[in-house]
């Protein structure tokens, strides 16, 4: 398990995303209520970059289309997106963030990509 440094923490404003490339992965940050997560930047509805959508009520909304996820877990809570957002395991360490692509939030590895419909 290797966290990677990926922003400065003062950088990740509330309510707003951020977009990042980090090992092949396209990572949008996002800080609400004070928390930042970690999801996939990519809709996997059509493409657009999360870290440009609406942020409340601990979800953000796709840009294009509004497909809306929850930003603890990467849930689809509404379409026209059908599959989950991966979130990542984050942390912040001596004013930067630091994100785990191993890892979910909840700490626990991937799946492998047979069994996971949301790699991307």
């Amino acid at each position: 398990m290797t966290f990677h440094p990926l922003a400065n923490s003062a950088d990740i404003e509330e309510g707003k995303g951020h977009p990042f490339k980090l090992d092949g992965h396209r990572i949008a940050l996002v800080r609400h209520k004070g928390e930042i997560y970690a999801i996939d930047d990519l809709c996997p509805h059509a493409d657009a970059s999360m870290a440009f959508g609406p942020v409340e009520n601990g979800c953000i909304a796709c840009p294009w289309h509004f497909a809306e996820f929850r930003l603890e877990t990467g849930e689809v809570l509404s379409g026209p997106a059908t599959r989950d957002v991966r979130s990542y395991r984050v942390r912040e360490v001596e004013g930067k963030v630091e994100v785990c692509v191993d890892l979910n939030r909840q700490g626990e590895p991937w799946k492998s990509s047979s069994e996971d419909e949301t790699s991307t």
